[in-house]
């Protein structure tokens, strides 16, 4: 079976890419010119060059290929052009997916986020059905993948494309290159960047269960149906004691409030202007991590088979792979 997948470079894709080649797949992947392909230099796998943006690339990479694995996206917390992010989550989406159709392709799993979803009052933990609105959504990028979640939906409703769609978490593990939002957590603590935290919490995924549950959602899922790949609700309290346990630092004892760190997200991204840096705080992050970001995996459990291991387990995985490839500059910690 000749499968394409797209962000097969990425942290979650390139763990997707993995359990394909275990399963047999051949895989061909979606690659833009300028991608960082070390996540998967050593694969076996056919590299097709184009982009979500190009149409052209869309519909030559998914000819042939009976089911598709769409991962990628643009993941950015903060932009300084918001335009483009909608043209490769949204626009780039519904293209892919309308390539994918006339295509022919008989499966395809969307990778979507748990930052579509509503999240559940006073703390608890939000599901597949949790009520929301794209009024909810904070942020250029929860917006633009609220809106390709849609677009997603709206195909299928029409019988114009056999699809199921996934929602991880906050995936964390080895393999983080860039790092994401979440891997920056544990680089930045380890570097000593976060001596203090904010009241806020996250439901921590192992990059590889990630993975597993894509495959399951091809497997085993509905078309039509969405399921949240997660695992283990913690306070960023907790995460931070959880590391600083792993690596034998002493965790932050300071809490800031949300507060007192807006001013110094909005001098952060005046900065980043000028800069044309990305800044390593955000007004949007700031106002997201005034809510407690969990979530259930109940359905994925049920209907899938999906299981995750405990956030020790994979945050462990995440600091020996960055220690390993020389993120950490801490004496005793650096690679």
């Amino acid at each position: 079976m000749t499968t394409l997948i797209t962000g097969a470079t990425g942290f979650v894709g390139s763990a997707v890419v993995r359990r394909l080649l275990a399963e047999g797949h051949a895989v061909r992947a979606l690659v833009r010119p300028q991608s960082d392909q070390s996540n998967i230099a050593a694969l076996d796998l056919e590299r097709v060059t184009g982009d979500l943006t190009d149409h052209a690339s869309l519909r030559a990479a998914v000819k042939g290929c009976e089911a598709l694995f769409h991962v990628a996206a643009d993941y950015r917390i903060w932009v300084p052009r918001p335009r483009e992010i909608y043209a490769a989550n949204v626009e780039g989406t519904r293209n892919l997916m309308l390539a994918a159709a006339e295509a022919g392709v008989r499966r395809i799993v969307y990778t979507s986020s748990v930052a579509t979803l509503g999240l559940g009052a006073d703390g608890s933990s939000a599901t597949e059905d949790t009520a929301v609105s794209e009024a909810n959504m904070i942020g250029h990028y929860k917006r633009s993948k609220y809106r390709a979640e849609r677009a997603v939906c709206e195909l299928v409703e029409r019988d114009q494309l056999p699809a199921v769609i996934v929602n991880p978490s906050a995936p964390i593990g080895p393999r983080d290159i860039k790092p994401t939002p979440t891997g920056r957590i544990v680089v930045d603590f380890v570097n000593g960047r976060m001596p203090a935290y904010v009241d806020t919490g996250l439901n921590l995924v192992h990059v590889d269960d990630c993975a597993d549950g894509h495959l399951l959602a091809f497997q085993r899922g509905r078309v039509g149906e969405r399921y949240i790949l997660g695992g283990e609700n913690l306070t960023l309290r907790d995460i931070l004691a959880l590391i600083a346990r792993l690596t034998g630092l002493a965790p932050p004892r300071i809490r800031l409030p949300h507060g007192a760190i807006m001013p110094i997200a909005y001098l952060a991204e005046g900065w980043a202007r000028v800069s044309g840096t990305e800044p390593r705080v955000t007004v949007d992050s700031v106002r997201m991590a005034r809510k407690q970001m969990f979530f259930s995996s109940a359905k994925a459990q049920q209907e899938l088979g999906f299981r995750a291991r405990p956030a020790e387990q994979a945050l462990r995985d995440a600091i020996e792979w960055f220690r390993g490839h020389g993120y950490f500059r801490r004496a005793g910690l650096a690679a």
